[in-house]
């Protein structure tokens, strides 16, 4: 085996490394990171030119369909993925939030029985967001989490066991710019997961659960096939038994869900399930059909978990996940309390638990909640309809969808010129948030995030392109969206405090919203806003 200086030959770490993340950036993690680059990128980035092959062929009119080449994994019924892993048997509420220490905190002391740690959408990856949210869960792991800020104290509660820790790291499309291996940037995945994995996966199973991971964007079994071989090298690597990693894999993408047996079976060693990420979905269909008039939208508020693209998305992942015995979880619960409004509140509430009651009585496993205040909603409806740990046992053989289901547009509403204020809020609002570090942002009672961002700005680019008429009867183009977009923006920037960063949302933005120019990711777009890559130190001197 190589030495480590001379895996480390080549790797230059370029954000200012201070002295409470040296802990994490240790020259032996950084040769771990090295090694899983040098092993995986190249096959990361040709799968992201296959993206771009595949969203060619749809610009074209193809539609997707279930894969012929693999049709015998789909209708082999004896292959499972593994047996729930310890601490995750029963994953009934799941709250989701960023890595900042107070987070980490608060959603450990939560009702819950999972948190996901999310370096990802409601995440912007500043440096030192991201180095920084590792050490907090390095002494999370380790139950040294406990901090002061002014004078108030957070600490771990000791009455109960606390949730089972669950890391998102970054999509495959994304890059750590901060961290270079041989002159290129680090994947963004790796680095997270690398990270993570190479500090606490032995402490976490000594603590009783394991390394447990979700995995977003994907949109093919190829992509869940490379976090395998990542997953079997980094286990081969520490000396830790295969098949300790678990994986839950986001279904956020419609050509993933085409696809769903086959993550599953890819990954079925380290399978613990696949997830409805909703949000993130509705922007797929619109972005990856956004050529095709048949895929156009109405107000977001219209696209609900019951239309019947959604509700066939839901019914086939259930079904999948449960015939191979893996987990099903359900989507989010975006709102927050509103504090100042009972009766408005007490109406949101309940919108929460009718949404949590669909889900549990669908057969979905677990659900996810952005707050704690809605954990308690959430647990209620599922302790009720679901006494076991988990809903395995509904095998939904009552349920038979094809390609038609899942491309099924008949979605009733209209497109308003309130429609489109809403999302240039949203939009507007989100991204003025990460340029500043911030990638979680509440905005009208629900905690948006990096996928209703992209929902927003890609309903506004269908409209503009395929030139709709609102309810209004105006003709929706470039002029009217700019016009808008300009009015929009100097309003949230009148009430937003001096140094705001709403022209600057704006001019990313306004290229967004007209029907021409169309970033792969505003993550991506908005990016280099946020790095701070200095001079390179190299990672053996560190």
């Amino acid at each position: 085996m190589a030495s480590q200086d001379a895996i480390l030959q080549g790797v230059s770490v370029l954000g200012r490394v201070q002295d409470s993340q040296k802990k994490i950036l240790t020259p032996q993690a950084l040769a771990f990171l090295a090694l899983l680059q040098r092993s995986f990128n190249a096959t990361r980035k040709n799968l992201l030119e296959r993206r771009k092959v595949r969203q060619a062929e749809l610009d074209r009119g193809a539609l997707p369909d279930f894969l012929p080449e693999t049709k015998h994994i789909r209708e082999n019924p004896t292959w499972k993925g593994a047996p729930p892993a310890p601490g995750l048997v029963d994953r009934r509420v799941e709250i989701t939030g960023p890595t900042d220490r107070k987070m980490v905190v608060n959603a450990l002391n939560s009702d819950v029985w999972t948190y996901m740690a999310d370096f990802e959408d409601s995440t912007a990856p500043t440096w030192d967001n991201m180095v920084n949210g590792q050490v907090n869960l390095y002494d999370a792991v380790r139950r040294q989490v406990d901090f002061k800020q002014g004078a108030k104290e957070y600490k771990l509660r000791t009455d109960r066991t606390l949730p089972t820790l669950i890391v998102r790291p970054r999509g495959w499309h994304l890059e750590e710019k901060h961290v270079t291996v041989d002159g290129e940037p680090m994947s963004g995945s790796l680095f997270d997961f690398g990270l993570y994995f190479y500090h606490n996966a032995f402490e976490a199973v000594k603590r009783g659960t394991g390394p447990y991971f979700y995995l977003p964007k994907m949109e093919s079994h190829l992509e869940a096939r490379l976090w395998n071989d990542v997953f079997n090298l980094a286990q081969d690597y520490i000396g830790m038994a295969r098949g300790t990693i678990r994986g839950t894999v986001l279904i956020e993408t419609i050509l993933a869900a085409f696809e769903m047996d086959e993550i599953i079976y890819e990954l079925r060693d380290h399978s613990s399930g696949l997830n409805c990420g909703r949000w993130d979905y509705i922007f797929s269909v619109i972005k990856k059909f956004r050529q095709n008039s048949s895929f156009v939208l109405p107000d977001r508020g219209c696209v609900t978990m019951t239309v019947p693209f959604m509700d066939a998305y839901v019914k086939l992942l259930i079904q999948t996940c449960h015939k191979r015995g893996v987990h099903a979880m359900g989507g989010m619960a975006a709102q927050i309390p509103i504090k100042d409004d009972p009766a408005a509140n007490d109406t949101a509430m309940e919108g929460v638990r009718a949404d949590k009651l669909r889900e549990v009585r669908a057969g979905h496993d677990g659900t996810w909640v952005a707050h704690p205040a809605l954990a308690s909603i959430a647990t209620e409806v599922f302790n009720k309809h679901m006494p076991t740990p988990n809903q395995l046992f509904v095998r939904r053989e009552d349920v038979s969808i094809g390609q038609n289901d899942l491309l099924n547009m008949n979605v009733s509403g209209a497109i308003t010129e309130g429609g489109i204020r809403k999302n240039l809020n949203i939009g507007l609002g989100y991204m003025e948030a990460w340029i500043r570090g911030v990638g979680c942002v509440p905005i009208n009672y629900l905690m948006e995030d990096a996928a209703t961002a992209e929902v927003s700005r890609s309903q506004l680019w269908q409209w503009v392109r395929h030139g709709v008429t609102t309810a209004e009867g105006k003709r929706v183009d470039k002029a009217y969206a700019l016009k808008l977009l300009k009015e929009q923006t100097a309003e949230l920037s009148a009430k937003a405090p001096k140094g705001n960063k709403f022209q600057l949302a704006a001019q990313y933005f306004s290229g967004q919203v007209t029907g021409e120019d169309y970033a792969d990711f505003l993550t991506s777009l908005l990016y280099n806003e946020i790095t701070s890559a200095g001079s390179p130190s190299p990672a053996s001197k560190l």
